[in-house]
């Protein structure tokens, strides 16, 4: 039997109910709901990664404190199943580093295929459904940025804030620039990448370049994956489709089959309060400059590697590594300087 009601307490009160599947999106009033419904005794199945971002930690203590579950699988990654395997199949390994194609792989895939601009992909990616009407969150990388951060918390077990991961998104990614990347042998994908190294947790989103060598050089279209690696079992990727509808109400639904399979059974899940501070990465850089600075380039950068990207009066160069801080004040006495892109290799 189904009903349809308006008041969250009808819900809330009904002795009946045992789950709450919340699918509303945002954290208000999203965080209210879900966490009366824990207080009161329900398991929540959500793919809301805002409300799990911002209060994951809070929310499965909660559950925890009342033998019921809180359970988020469709939050990160659509239908590839990624919380369940970090809370469960690969504890016995330490994490050493997460890199996921989480969000905007689409958009890169048909911008590298055609040739196409920006604009005109992402006009067909909202129009598909992979995109959403307001894409702000899909193509300025928040997206990515949250599940990251997400996934960092539960495989280290304490609290990455997303606000203090470097966040950059696919909007000055251009036409040009898969150019330089096909003279590399390389795809342009946006990565959400986190490792930790010692006690220093480093954290990232933004577009990177990859060779062939790299396992997600060939994720291409709606298909994300996340590449997790162990001290012990090494390289582990999880593949599927990340966007669209279908992908994400698998999640759910298998959260609530879970769900149903452990009434009054708390599922363990290590996420502690305790906050991680995330420090900055460094890098090589793939740089577009006006040839006219090519000798102040190569004096000014202690490694330039040139690419022939056969377009004219530009000089595309490859740095070595270096961190943000040095390269933007390294770039910031160029006037011809267009654009630069992380690179993985």
């Amino acid at each position: 039997q189904s009903k349809v009601v308006h008041d969250f307490n009808v819900i809330l009160e009904d002795p009946e109910v045992d789950i709450v599947v919340e699918t509303m999106g945002g954290t208000k009033p999203a965080y209210e709901f879900v966490k009366k419904s824990l207080l009161a005794g329900k398991s929540v199945c959500t793919s809301n990664k805002e409300l799990v971002a911002a209060y994951g930690a809070e929310l499965v203590h909660i559950a925890k404190s009342k033998t019921v579950n809180f359970l988020f699988e469709a939050s990160v990654g659509g239908g590839i199943p990624i919380i369940r395997p970090l809370n469960q199949s690969l504890t016995a390994d330490r994490i050493e580093q997460i890199n996921g194609i989480l969000n905007g792989n689409y958009i890169l895939t048909k911008m590298a295929q055609e040739g196409s601009d920006f604009a005109d992909v992402l006009k067909e990616a909202q129009e598909l459904g992979y995109a959403e009407k307001d894409p702000t969150a899909d193509v300025e990388g928040y997206d990515a940025c949250r599940k990251i951060a997400i996934l960092t918390s539960l495989a280290y077990g304490q609290q990455v804030d997303y606000e203090d991961i470097y966040t950059e998104g696919i909007t000055k990614i251009t036409a040009e620039d898969f150019k330089y990347a096909k003279a590399l042998g390389a795809a342009i994908k946006i990565f959400g990448t986190s490792r930790k190294e010692g006690n220093k947790l480093y954290a990232m989103v933004a577009p990177q370049m990859i060779q062939a060598d790299n396992p997600l050089y060939a994720v291409n279209d709606v298909f994300n994956a996340i590449c997790v690696t162990g001290n012990m079992l090494g390289d582990v990727m999880f593949y599927g489709k990340g966007a669209g509808k279908e992908a994400t109400a698998s999640a759910v639904v298998s959260d609530v089959v879970d769900a149903v399979k452990h009434m009054n059974v708390n599922v363990m899940t290590i996420w502690e309060d305790e906050k991680q501070e995330v420090a900055p990465m460094k890098n090589r850089f793939f740089v577009r400059i006006g040839t006219s600075e090519k000798a102040k380039a190569e004096d000014l950068f202690e490694e330039v590697t040139p690419v022939d990207g056969g377009i004219a009066d530009e000089f595309g160069f490859l740095t070595g590594t270096m961190t943000e801080k040095e390269f933007n004040e390294t770039i910031s006495q160029f006037d011809t300087f267009i654009t630069r892109i992380r690179v993985g290799f």
